[in-house]
């Protein structure tokens, strides 16, 4: 877990864990913010097993965006910016 957003990426595998039916192969990698750049915000990449990714983005991306949503609010627990990426 990330010292940098640990409420928010508890929170992030959470809800995508119970999403998916191969709760073992969500994984989650955690992008630091770039010192040279103004962006201060920290990017969860997700990754889950192949073929399940429609299972987490949902009708329309609503699955996706109600996931962003909460993460973002667990991450203002961890005064950090939340970005959250699925990745295929």
């Amino acid at each position: 877990m990330s010292d940098l957003a640990p409420t928010a990426v508890a929170m992030c595998r959470y809800l995508v864990s119970n999403v998916v039916d191969d709760a073992d192969a969500v994984q989650i990698d955690i992008s630091t913010p770039d010192t040279h750049t103004d962006n201060d915000t920290v990017r969860l990449d997700v990754q889950v097993a192949q073929g399940e990714m429609g299972r987490v983005i949902g009708k329309r991306g609503r699955v996706a965006n109600s996931i962003r949503t909460l993460v973002r609010a667990a991450g203002s627990r961890d005064d950090v910016d939340i970005e959250v990426e699925f990745v295929d």
